[in-house]
């Protein structure tokens, strides 16, 4: 997606898409997975639509199901790059980080071509407070790493405390490029 450097936009995210993240969070937060899906107590998804002017407005969310990091040879990439950038945390390094399945990155792809849309970015669940970070709705250097020149936008979803969820957009997963999330309801 093409922004400039101002980033002079907001992105219009409608309740239904918001609660369709929130309860792709929440379940697997539970453990409640459905058939073919990493059975991970992480939510990665696709968030699309279309800009129009200095509106992002998004049209549909799609939850993805597998998890491929842990297969070759996006294990050893994420390996090496946990390796140098990743902060310890509850969850073991060999345990982190998600790569999105290429059949269904492929599929989502196919259908937004098919309805005119575009991938805006992806969503990420963060569960784990941190004493630096207590509400971890930000991305990580990780995260920025991991983002860098990919021109989209990383949505946060912070599950720190899953009766009060929260949300923010980073354009390229840089902290200093925040994008405002209106919640249209």
């Amino acid at each position: 997606m093409d922004l400039d450097s101002t980033l002079d936009v907001t992105i219009e995210l409608p309740q239904a898409c918001w609660k369709e993240i929130i309860s792709h969070c929440r379940r697997k937060l539970n453990g409640e997975f459905i058939a073919d899906e990493s059975e991970e107590k992480k939510a990665f998804g696709l968030v699309v639509g279309n800009k129009e002017d200095a509106r992002i407005i998004v049209k549909r969310c799609f939850a993805l199901k597998k998890n491929a990091r842990y297969q070759l040879p996006f294990s050893e990439y994420m390996d090496k790059i946990l390796a140098q950038h990743a902060i310890p945390s509850e969850t073991g390094l060999d345990k982190r980080g998600w790569v999105a399945d290429p059949q269904e990155l492929m599929n989502v792809t196919r259908e937004c071509q098919e309805q005119g849309l575009t991938i805006l970015g992806a969503y990420h669940m963060h569960r784990v407070a941190w004493q630096h970070d207590a509400t971890r709705d930000t991305p990580t250097e990780l995260d920025g790493i991991l983002a860098a020149g990919s021109r989209m936008i990383m949505f946060v979803v912070s599950m720190v405390d899953p009766i009060k969820p929260l949300m923010r957009a980073f354009y390229e997963g840089d902290i200093a490029k925040e994008i405002p999330v209106s919640f249209v309801f």
